[in-house]
């Protein structure tokens, strides 16, 4: 509209819109260091250009991210000057690193290790709302998870209780829905999932003609999540639970970046992943797993539920939309897309001594208020992000690094999900939902010197949506949360 206005003209109604503008994916680039690097997340994430409270320092590839505070910030400066990301894939390296003082802060302490951490006067832990589910999803078609009555055979084989009493911390529940019990609308308390009968998934999996000779493969990523607190022993407790039905499984364990893109490319017909909430809103969870044409992993959507699932994102009213969710939980339960496993409670641990600690239901933590009473700040976290420009990533790693880095329109408040101000300091909508006009704040600087203004918001959105762009590249090419988000791509052959 001019340099400090914006406004988005949608095709529906979302009401769901500023939670999604919120989202670390859509943080805003510097259009001038967009062309320049056409669009490539992979070259931008060696020298990042953000607005965030902190700049890039070094990467070391397979070791550390070292950030410092920008000093342009246009927010509070940043309590601690030195922000160091490591990781590791064990909790256990990741426990004893906190105990021996080499990290400051842990992400998903193993669920065993919550009572001991909650008694060492040292430590302090901070629990996170379970907004996620863990799930075994399956490629429907690609045999012989093509069969219906295969996949209803194998959601009644796993029992779902005992994998949440034996490996999943207090605070987490089995789940009857693919959304969190909290979310309004969204759970259909009414549909029960299939119960667990052993003798009733072996006969069903006899009359639909499965080779029980043929062994089939489970992939999984070894990769700590609030939703997936033990990968490894809860892979191995599916093989033993299917194998006491004399269902043979092959346990495939896939590097991390590799296991996303080929899942979202749908190309493991079987495997053990989750999700955590990036806004609390079912769309989030819906919209991405089962109505996304950039996300395969399930192979083809029906059609009836990509409707409803539409549908129930572009009215406001809640028992409108919950009519079409109960709608679309049904049609999980009958087609067995995928078996909804558990809502993970989880939990980060500090020192004692930091001060603003917290833990974000979103995964998304705000490391330039926390104050460790010293420059540096050391954050040990599950795996290695993927990139530092997150418009095409997927994984909590990378999106939790980006997040200080860069800064959307609006952002959620630390520790919790309330959407506030941030590159905007407001925004006006229209009664029908779909013109949204953002006030940009005046004055920001990217870490190239260059002043924030609207032809940056408008290069940000047109990387991502518009296939013709030369600056939609980003690292797979995939951009799947702009095509769950907001829907078809533009100028795309495909769609």
């Amino acid at each position: 509209m001019d340099q400090n206005t914006v406004k988005f003209t949608l095709c529906a109604a979302d009401p769901a819109f500023p939670s999604k503008v919120a989202f670390a994916d859509f943080a805003i680039q510097n259009k001038e260091f967009l062309d320049a690097n056409g669009g490539d997340s992979v070259k931008m994430s060696d020298k990042t250009n953000g607005t965030g409270p902190y700049i890039l320092k070094e990467w070391k590839r397979g070791d550390s991210i070292t950030l410092v505070a920008n000093p342009n910030y246009w927010g509070p400066a940043p309590k601690v000057k030195t922000l160091v990301f490591r990781w590791s894939a064990e909790s256990a390296q990741r426990l004893l690193e906190l105990q021996s003082g080499t990290a400051d802060a842990i992400d998903n302490p193993a669920p065993d290790d919550f009572a001991a951490i909650s008694g060492d006067k040292t430590l302090q832990l901070v629990p996170r709302q379970a907004l996620n589910i863990a799930y075994i999803g399956f490629n429907v078609d690609i045999k012989p998870f093509d069969n219906v009555k295969v996949r209803q055979a194998l959601a009644q084989a796993i029992d779902r209780q005992r994998i949440v009493d034996q490996y999943y911390p207090k605070g987490s529940v089995v789940a009857n829905s693919f959304v969190p019990d909290s979310f309004n609308p969204g759970p259909s308390p009414k549909i029960k999932w299939w119960d667990y009968n052993k003798d009733v998934a072996k006969k069903m999996l006899t009359d639909a003609g499965f080779d029980f000779n043929t062994e089939i493969q489970l992939s999984y990523r070894n990769v700590v999540r609030s939703y997936l607190p033990t990968p490894a022993t809860v892979a191995q407790e599916i093989q033993a639970q299917l194998a006491e039905i004399g269902v043979k499984v092959k346990l495939n364990e896939v590097e991390s970046t590799t296991f996303l893109d080929q899942t979202a490319a749908g190309k493991l017909p079987f495997y053990l992943l989750g999700w955590g909430a990036d806004y609390p809103d079912s769309s989030n969870f819906y919209d991405y797993h089962f109505a996304s044409a950039s996300n395969k992993q399930f192979g083809t959507h029906p059609a009836d539920m990509v409707k409803e699932i539409t549908a129930a994102g572009q009215i406001a009213d809640i028992a409108g939309r919950q009519s079409h969710y109960d709608k679309v939980n049904q049609m999980l339960k009958d087609d067995v897309i995928v078996i909804p496993l558990a809502h993970g409670g989880s939990a980060t641990a500090w020192k004692s001594t930091v001060k603003g600690a917290h833990s974000s239901p979103l995964g998304q933590e705000a490391f330039s208020v926390v104050d460790p009473g010293t420059d540096k700040f050391v954050f040990l976290q599950n795996g290695e992000p993927a990139a530092l420009w997150c418009v095409d990533e997927t994984d909590g790693e990378s999106l939790r690094a980006c997040a200080q880095l860069y800064d959307p329109l609006l952002t959620f408040e630390v520790g919790g999900t309330k959407v506030v101000p941030a590159l905007a300091t407001s925004f006006d909508v229209n009664k029908d939902l779909t013109e949204w006009t953002f006030h940009l704040r005046q004055g920001v600087k990217f870490t190239n010197g260059a002043v924030l203004n609207a032809n940056d918001v408008v290069a940000t959105y047109l990387a991502a949506w518009d296939v013709a762009s030369p600056n939609h590249k980003g690292r797979t090419g995939t951009f799947e949360y702009f095509n769950t988000y907001f829907g078809n791509f533009l100028n795309s052959p495909k769609q």
